[in-house]
C-alpha cells in the first residue's frame, strides 16, 4: 500500500472536485482518491508506487494544475 499527496491549482467548488477524483481513479493501481477542496489536496492512495507523471497526466486531463509535481 502506498499513499502519495499532490496540490492540486484551480479547483473552485464540488463539481472540479468530482472531476478530479474521477480522472485520478482511472488511473490503473489506484484504490482511493481523497480531494479537499479547501487545502486542494489530492490524496492517492495505491496498490504500490505509481509514476507521478500520470497523476499530474489525470489532473491536467481534468482540467486543473499540480502545484508540486
Amino acid at each position: 500500500m502506498s499513499t502519495a499527496i499532490y496540490t492540486v491549482k484551480g479547483m473552485t467548488c464540488g463539481h472540479c472536485v468530482s472531476s478530479v477524483k474521477e480522472e485520478v481513479s482511472e488511473v490503473a493501481g489506484v484504490t482511493n482518491v481523497e480531494v479537499d477542496l479547501a487545502t486542494g489536496l489530492l490524496t492517492v492512495d495505491s496498490d504500490g508506487p505509481i509514476d507521478a507523471a500520470k497523476i499530474v497526466a489525470a489532473v491536467e486531463e481534468a482540467g486543473y494544475e499540480v502545484a508540486n509535481p
